[in-house]
């Protein structure tokens, strides 16, 4: 009888997001986070996976989908609403992110309340990270130093990402990762800055040649994500499924989905490389080389943000330090 009544009172929510079913960031992320919400709750939650827009939309409709109420749930790409959230920004930026996604994730929550939850107006955020980083994935011409990049078209995610691609000579292009790999076949782009995580689903390797990454595994900068309820429906629910949420949502889900990208990521260019493609990882000096010419991409978001009224340098610090302390956790 106890589950009978239970049934009845089911919470059931719609979880929409852009990429497909088969996807790792579903079945590896997703699908395990809304099991464990449902097992925190004892039956009172059901949460129900809508991939690859089916809901509607495109995907940088998704935050006011959430924030409307057309749909619960939400997982989504920050960047696809430029500035729309300048605070998590900072944790995007090149060689402020480095090459360890568990120690960003863990470094974006312990100050989400303090610093970055302005940023959020109209969604009740559920966690927040970030995936293993930006690298350069390239058609035909292979990149070692900034200047190999000069007149080339790159695609982004993020309007950061937009200004790495600038400080490098390069033309940035805006899309949603999906049109990715008819740009390249096109020639719409000649590359692209994305983790290598992204490869097997959408058949990278078949677009492109060569896939640079800095020494040490580092990145140039990466990309925020967000999984966010929308905040009337977070204000309907009892205490003890506002629980349900946060127990599966914590430290160590973020240490956990860290690990779960960086896994992909290895995935991705093993997948790569047995097409035979190129791995290629820069020098320690060449990887300096950029870290050079991208500081002032740091300079000019502190100094954007902070005529916004948002102290960029202080996030960068914080940012910095979060991700020192956690790194190699």
């Amino acid at each position: 009888m106890p589950s009978i009544v239970r049934a009845a009172g089911v919470e059931t929510f719609k979880l929409h997001h852009f990429l497909g079913a088969k996807a790792p960031a579903q079945t590896k992320m997703l699908e395990p986070w809304a099991k464990a919400v449902e097992a925190n709750a004892g039956g009172a939650v059901k949460i129900e996976l809508y991939p690859a827009m089916t809901l509607g939309g495109r995907p940088p409709e998704l935050i006011q989908q959430a924030r409307d109420g057309i749909v619960d749930i939400i997982w989504t790409v920050n960047g696809y609403t430029p500035g729309l959230f300048p605070r998590t920004e900072a944790f995007e930026l090149p060689f402020v992110f480095v090459n360890d996604p568990k120690a960003a994730n863990l470094a974006m929550g312990e100050i989400f309340q303090s610093d970055l939850a302005g940023d959020y107006a109209g969604v009740e955020v559920m966690f927040l990270h970030v995936h293993a980083g930006q690298a350069i994935q390239m058609g035909t011409k292979l990149v070692r130093k900034p200047a190999d990049m000069a007149g080339l078209k790159m695609r982004i995610p993020t309007r950061t990402g937009a200004w790495v691609i600038e400080a490098l000579g390069a033309t940035p292009i805006a899309m949603p990762v999906p049109d990715l790999p008819q740009a390249l076949q096109k020639g719409v782009v000649d590359g692209a800055f994305i983790p290598w995580e992204i490869i097997p689903a959408l058949k990278i390797q078949d677009q492109t040649k060569y896939q640079i990454e800095g020494h040490d595994r580092a990145r140039f900068g990466t990309t925020t994500f967000q999984v966010s309820m929308n905040k009337g429906r977070w204000d309907s629910l009892s205490p003890e499924i506002q629980k349900a949420f946060r127990d599966a949502s914590g430290p160590d889900w973020l240490a956990e989905v860290g690990d779960i990208w960086r896994a992909s990521d290895d995935f991705g260019i093993k997948v790569a490389t047995d097409a035979g493609n190129e791995h290629v990882t820069l020098t320690e000096e060449e990887t300096a080389a950029f870290k050079d010419a991208l500081e002032p991409v740091v300079n000019k978001w502190i100094d954007e943000v902070s005529a916004q009224g948002i102290d960029g340098k202080g996030l960068v610090e914080k940012a910095r330090a979060g991700i020192a302390a956690h790194r190699g956790n």
